[in-house]
């Protein structure tokens, strides 16, 4: 497994963590590997009357803390590793924010670009059918990931409570509001990206006023985030999609930015910005990039050519262990993953709880909570980095190791 391979990688982070750490053996081994791993392959019918098989997975990595939580991505690349990956993170994530969530996730190999709005319907029905024997509101919840949306979800929770006969809305998250939703869902993960930021602008005693940011992976997490950026005062001079990225030294809006985006479907060729690659753009001279795109952004082959001073990884694993070394050898402060996209799966959590009680926080609650949430993690995350001497990201990962190692041995080895 090659550096660009995100579950060798998840395993080079989790053996870099427990390295520091006091553990049981056996346990160690129990968390390296997933709890149970779904894959199935299902015919759908398509709007010319043929019918495609599509492959589809899903993966727990571990129900320890509680019931598996993790988004389901669609997209023509997903590979069993990618789910197991992004499930391990999962693990961590809830860990280290002290939800009561194990890590999941779930994908198929499709591209929903390609696909009609009936299609797209169809093969996500049918997917959830191969997959209800292991999602429920108390065993495994399934949120949004790249390529699915709160519509998706919307027909997930709809197919899971056709056969159950009545409406089970705690089944996944990020569902449209009108059904369950929570109120701040859609921006969660990047706000709580920005709420990490400013944490980390304060503990490094920099300005927001003063400082310029690059953003790389202009979708959901991208647009949120750049419009809380400004909230802060933070200008944004750089974005980047998977077609190409921009930049405008005197700060682009977000506001024109992203109707610029909703109508072309890119950034490239936005008035007032020259056109660079997202290479250049990783490059750029700036104070923070923002990696909201997919992992392995960073990797040794680009690592010493980042001039910002912070990376918030807005992004599942967008940084190789082996650009991590060469991160900290520059002394760039990286906000990593499982802390700085846990905004997410925080309102996530706040959702699955109004779905379960039948009632709803209002919005301002809502991104209080998920800022008080988001404050907590980062300071656990700086306090264990000092008491033990080691980077961000492996002070975040023994946090949420820990939890979960110690839950095993409260919980006893069945029978």
């Amino acid at each position: 497994m090659g550096e660009e391979n995100p579950y060798a990688n998840a395993l080079a982070q989790f053996d870099e963590a427990v390295a520091q750490m006091d553990l049981k053996r056996g346990v160690v081994d129990f968390l390296r590997y997933p709890k149970r791993e779904l894959s199935v392959t299902f015919p759908a019918q398509m709007a010319d009357d043929e019918i495609h098989i599509f492959r589809g997975y899903r993966v727990h990595h571990s129900v320890v803390l509680g019931p598996s939580k993790g988004g389901i991505r669609f997209a023509p690349d997903v590979t069993l590793d990618d789910v197991r990956a992004l499930a391990m993170w999962m693990t961590w994530k809830c860990a280290l924010m002290d939800l009561p969530f194990g890590g999941a996730k779930g994908g198929v190999i499709v591209d929903p670009k390609k696909l009609s709005p009936k299609e797209l319907e169809l093969l996500t029905r049918r997917y959830a059918a191969e997959i209800s024997l292991l999602i429920g509101p108390n065993s495994d919840i399934p949120g949004p990931d790249m390529g699915t949306s709160p519509q998706v979800m919307a027909w997930i929770m709809d197919t899971y409570s056709m056969h159950r006969g009545y409406s089970v809305p705690a089944v996944v998250t990020g569902k449209p509001v009108e059904i369950g939703g929570s109120l701040g869902r859609i921006e969660a993960t990047g706000r709580g990206v920005i709420y990490s930021l400013v944490e980390a602008l304060s503990h490094l005693n920099m300005d927001p006023q003063k400082v310029t940011v690059a953003i790389q992976g202009y979708g959901n997490v991208g647009t949120v985030a750049h419009a809380c950026c400004e909230e802060f005062g933070m200008k944004v001079i750089a974005a980047g999609d998977s077609q190409g990225a921009i930049v405008g030294e005197q700060g682009l809006a977000s506001k024109d930015l992203i109707a610029f985006k909703t109508e072309t479907g890119a950034v490239r060729d936005f008035p007032g910005s020259a056109n660079i690659t997202n290479e250049e753009l990783v490059s750029l001279k700036c104070d923070v990039l923002i990696a909201g795109a997919t992992q392995s952004l960073i990797t040794s082959a680009n690592a010493n050519t980042v001039q910002a001073k912070i990376i918030a990884e807005g992004a599942n694993g967008p940084t190789t262990p082996d650009a991590d070394k060469i991160l900290m050898e520059k002394g760039v402060f990286i906000i990593p993953d499982i802390l700085c996209n846990a905004g997410g799966v925080t309102v996530s959590y706040l959702e699955w709880v109004q779905g379960l009680q039948w009632f709803h926080w209002p919005l301002e609650q809502i991104n209080s909570h998920l800022r008080n949430l988001m404050v907590k993690g980062f300071n656990r995350v700086i306090d264990c980095r000092d008491r033990h001497q080691v980077p961000n990201r492996v002070a975040a990962q023994m946090l949420a190791i820990q939890r979960v190692h110690d839950a095993v041995l409260i919980r006893g080895i069945y029978p």
